[in-house]
């Protein structure tokens, strides 16, 4: 291969324990890895050692960009990869925003962290040069907002600039603390931030201006246009445009299919009032987009509010707003009111959570609550109940704090806080991580269940349940598993590329070895599939290492119990697709 930019191939190593940093140059790493996940589990396998304590300094944090970062529309995603503090194997995260561009305009291709600062720092990455700045003032700050503003102010450096941060979540080592990027992006599955919160590190900023030199112009111009256009001009695009990820939350409920009361039920009855449409309307202030891409599907609702002493001047707050957020502080809450959803939203982004750990761990303590499983003695007075915004406001602050027992249980993670207190069968968690918001049908689980990350974006089986649905196609057991997985193991190729993933019905495999072609990569779209297959079981293989046995995870009764709209859940079939899997990974 004649690749054009050397520079993807280096990877920064910073050491907290000594403050040292060095680079090496990696190229026979990314060939055979291509970027981003296929780079990133070879180097987490490498540097973090068998049975490290997630939240201890020989955890390791990699993020890794792909070969079409910055070159092709979409290919937008940073992703990183760590041992997870809420499941304890493979924790991986991707976000958005102006990351992925930092990172390679810096010249790199991933970055390494490793070991554990004693004072809490700032990491400043500026291509060949780390500086480790004190951050003692803003550490146990209230506001991830504040902490932005902070450091933009601080260090105004010229170029591509991406600022990553942790919130008081991070800091109090909640095992589904998030990280926040640009303030409307996440890295928000499986605790990343509690992993920075233990190197002590509050900040990371890094940023680069280069240029990049394409192998063939001519095609690239050609196909980098057919992409664009395809992309603008797509409906799905459109709809994302539109309306955001929450134009899916009226589709859902109609086929039954949104979580609601803690999946006590797949319809909830005020879906309406916390609808992509209806925030659209009403609540709408402006889209934004990640670098390098022509949708825009980041919303953003202006929220108008007195001030509490000035009840004639009003302040406006602008809160991000997506589907995984309504339907995890929204239906699973049964919370209609759009207005105190979105201050619910604005809370969890205030503290740093993952929002869709934070409402379903919520939800288990009200049903728990409402069972008799806790009472006001563990919630501190709180009487949580559906549709209370304001008492849940309440008890995210309590989890922050985390006066308790109770509270501090709850900051392990649903899992955890059902096995001491009760209420196991409707801990809807997988694999250790909280479900996301599709009961579409056994795929879904089944994904969440299997996949490597325990994500709906891992198997896609919310979208083969729907498709059965609309075709009314009956598909053995076998055949569903073959489906999910390679699914799956193809999906590893866009998250190594780096591609959104609302990107995967234009980047196919065809497109794809074309736009590695103009950069001098020779990959056959076979090539790519057995890559693809390799990274998987390179996951896989880590997530075993590390303790995770596939064959004695719990599943939860809940969603054999609650009709999904192709009705209840068998759990024979169920069962007999999670071992079709299993034998096709060979474990």
């Amino acid at each position: 291969m004649t690749i054009t930019d050397n520079l993807l191939f280096r990877v920064l190593y910073i050491d907290l324990n000594k403050f040292k940093y060095w680079v090496e140059s990696k190229p026979e790493l990314f060939e055979e890895y291509i970027g981003g996940t296929g780079v990133a589990i070879r180097l987490l396998t490498e540097e973090c050692p068998k049975n490290a304590d997630p939240l201890g300094p020989e955890n390791v944090i990699v993020f890794a960009i792909g070969p079409l970062t910055v070159v092709y529309p979409l290919a937008s995603k940073t992703v990183a990869l760590f041992k997870s503090p809420l499941t304890g194997n493979l924790g991986e995260s991707h976000a958005g925003g102006r990351s992925a561009m930092a990172i390679r305009m810096a010249g790199y291709g991933a970055i390494v962290i490793k070991g554990a600062s004693e004072v809490p720092i700032i990491l400043d990455i500026r291509r060949d040069k780390v500086e480790f700045h004190d951050a003692s003032a803003l550490w146990g700050m209230h506001s991830t907002y504040t902490v932005g503003r902070i450091v933009r102010e601080k260090f105004g450096i010229p170029g591509f600039r991406t600022i990553m941060r942790i919130g008081r979540a991070g800091e109090k080592l909640i095992r589904y603390a998030s990280v926040v990027t640009e303030t409307y992006r996440h890295f928000g599955r499986l605790g990343l931030g509690a992993v920075l919160g233990s190197k002590k590190i509050k900040a990371i900023i890094i940023t680069g201006k280069r240029n990049i030199n394409i192998a063939n112009p001519k095609e690239y111009r050609e196909l980098y246009a057919e992409i664009y256009n395809a992309a603008v001009k797509s409906p799905v695009m459109k709809k994302y445009h539109d309306l955001g990820t929450p134009a899916n939350v009226i589709p859902l409920n109609e086929i039954k299919a949104l979580p609601t009361r803690n999946l006590t039920s797949s319809y909830f009855e005020g879906a309406e009032t916390i609808s992509g449409e209806y925030l659209a309307e009403h609540f709408l202030g402006r889209r934004v987009a990640c670098a390098h891409c022509p949708v825009g599907c980041i919303h953003l609702a202006a929220l108008r509010e007195p001030y509490e002493d000035e009840p004639y001047f009003y302040k406006t707050k602008m809160i991000s707003y997506d589907y995984e957020l309504i339907y995890s502080l929204g239906s699973m809450l049964g919370i209609s009111n759009s207005q105190g959803l979105l201050k619910l939203i604005d809370e969890i982004e205030t503290e740093g959570l993952d929002a869709m750990s934070t409402g379903v761990v919520l939800a288990w303590a009200t049903e728990a609550y409402h069972k008799g499983l806790i009472s006001e003695n563990e919630t501190m007075g709180l009487k949580l109940t559906w549709g209370d915004y304001k008492t849940y406001i309440k008890a995210i602050k309590y989890l922050i704090r985390q006066p308790n027992e109770f509270y501090k249980t709850l900051a392990l993670g649903s899992e955890a806080a059902a096995k001491k207190y009760g209420g196991l069968d409707f801990a809807l968690s997988f694999g250790g991580n909280e479900m996301p918001g599709y009961h579409t049908g056994p795929a879904a689980h089944i994904g969440h269940l299997l996949g490597s990350r325990h994500s709906h974006l891992d198997m896609g089986g919310y979208s083969l349940d729907q498709k059965l649905l609309k075709t009314g196609e009956q598909l053995p057991p076998e055949e569903i598993a073959k489906r999910l997985l390679s699914e799956e193991e193809w999906r590893q190729i866009l998250s190594s590329l780096v591609v959104c993933f609302f990107a995967r019905g234009i980047y196919t495999p065809e497109i794809t070895a074309k736009t590695l072609k103009t950069l001098g990569y020779n990959l056959t779209e076979e090539d790519l599939k057995e890559i693809g297959r390799k990274i998987h079981r390179e996951k896989y293989k880590f997530k075993i290492r590390e303790g995770f046995d596939p064959h004695k995870l719990r599943i939860p009764e809940r969603i054999f119990e609650t009709p999904t709209s192709h009705g209840k859940i068998d759990k024979k079939m169920f069962l007999e697709i999670v071992e079709h899997i299993l034998k096709l990974i060979n474990i």
